[in-house]
């Protein structure tokens, strides 16, 4: 189970960092990603990260703004969010899966993500 927290109002240029908290110790195991989507708009990839921690990948939107990690012993992933833009208003939804996963294509893939947690709101004011 996920559950996603650290959403809410917040200027342009301003910063949130919103978690991702799993339960079950196998957490480490799973990699994760967080997704968005806003209204009338399909969901879409923003950053995942392997289950070591080694590896992290992001969408170019988000790229020099954004920074996943993890913490396995608290199982819990965050997302820290700086510069933030009116276009990253949306909902974000944190997801993790265990299958084998080596490149970007993969970890951006929402349909590669078998748990999801409930979505957070952003919103970034101009």
């Amino acid at each position: 189970q996920l559950q996603a927290s650290g959403g809410g109002l917040v200027q342009a240029g301003g910063s949130l960092r919103l978690s991702c908290a799993a339960s079950g110790r196998t957490f480490s195991t799973y990699y994760t990603g967080w997704f968005r989507q806003a209204p009338g708009e399909e969901r879409e990839f923003v950053a995942a990260i392997s289950w070591s921690g080694d590896s992290t990948y992001y969408a170019d939107s988000v790229k020099g703004r954004f920074t996943i990690s993890r913490d396995n012993a608290k199982t819990t992933v965050y997302l820290q969010m700086n510069s933030l833009k009116p276009e990253d208003t949306a909902v974000y939804y944190c997801a993790a899966d265990r299958r084998y996963c080596a490149d970007y294509g993969c970890y951006s893939n929402p349909h590669l993500y078998d748990y999801w947690g409930q979505g957070t709101q952003v919103t970034v004011s101009s």
